[in-house]
């Protein structure tokens, strides 16, 4: 780096563009992981580029990749990101109102069939605070305040989050009941001559089976949709068998429970969030409101 470029005065929106790039190594990828443009993140990299006369990436035909002197400039921005993240959660951690916005994450399952019935009695009584709700299987990253609660079927390791385990959630296989008439009772003897809903691309049922000694394979699924909650409407539909939490079927009268004596392991659920923002007073309310309603 040369004299010029050492008395630039870092941008931060710029640093973070560049960051995403060289971690992602796709423009494309960089702008939906920062809700952007393609053609907007272009030229902030150009902008950069510009302030620091140099090239910072080359394209390949995979993509982009760091030249030398982005390889050099990456350590630093990252050390940047570091500091403008604790800043972050200083800031928050030090809000004293009630007011504002809590970002909360879980599965799509929890967050359409089991969330909007618990947030209900949180809005009447703190109308103040707003909810944004990510309804994703992936798991949201807390550190960089993708979301400020989170919801997950596995404990976290990260010793800067703060974690309660709440109740197990049960597991059971319901079908339709024009599906049981129309097919019969299912019985460990005949269940794999049933219709199933499993999934397409993820093995979790089929590993499910496997761990109870029946070697199956995708074709006993005659519907198979990895979305699940599409899957459970598919079951609602009479399509077949399939597997839900017992909170999420106990919505739907018109199932029922079948093959009750094969168990399937419960599902655990921590409820997670930041140490720096658990004192926050809006999220103390709704991490506090969320983990007494699911501790039941």
């Amino acid at each position: 780096m040369n004299s010029k470029t050492l008395s630039i005065e870092p941008d931060w929106t710029l640093l973070r563009a560049f960051l995403e790039v060289a971690n992602s190594g796709s423009l494309s990828r960089a702008a939906v992981a920062l809700g952007s443009s393609q053609p907007t993140l272009s030229r902030q990299i150009a902008q950069l580029e510009a302030q620091l006369g140099q090239p910072l990436f080359e394209r390949t035909t995979r993509g982009v990749r760091l030249t030398e002197a982005g390889a050099a400039l990456r350590p630093p921005a990252e050390r940047m990101r570091e500091h403008a993240r604790q800043f972050g959660m200083v800031a928050a951690g030090r809000s004293q109102t009630v007011a504002g916005t809590v970002r909360v994450t879980a599965s799509e399952v929890f967050s359409a069939y089991v969330l909007p019935a618990l947030l209900v009695g949180l809005r009447r009584s703190h109308p103040q605070i707003q909810i944004e709700l990510v309804a994703s299987n992936v798991v949201e990253n807390l550190l960089d305040r993708d979301a400020d609660i989170a919801l997950r079927m596995v404990k976290p390791t990260q010793s800067a989050l703060v974690a309660r385990r709440l109740a197990d959630q049960p597991l059971a296989m319901y079908a339709h009941r024009d599906y049981i008439a129309r097919r019969g009772l299912p019985t460990p003897a005949n269940m794999l001559e049933h219709d199933w809903v499993g999934y397409d691309r993820s093995d979790q049922m089929l590993s499910g089976f496997r761990a109870a000694g029946l070697l199956v394979g995708s074709e006993l699924f005659g519907f198979r949709c990895d979305n699940q909650i599409v899957a459970w409407q598919a079951v609602l539909s009479g399509l077949g068998i399939g597997v839900t939490t017992q909170r999420v079927a106990a919505l739907s009268p018109q199932v029922q429970r079948v093959l009750p004596t094969l168990l399937i392991p419960p599902l655990s659920l921590w409820i997670t969030a930041h140490r720096e923002l658990r004192g926050t007073p809006r999220l103390k309310v709704v991490f506090d409101a969320l983990a007494n309603a699911l501790s039941r």
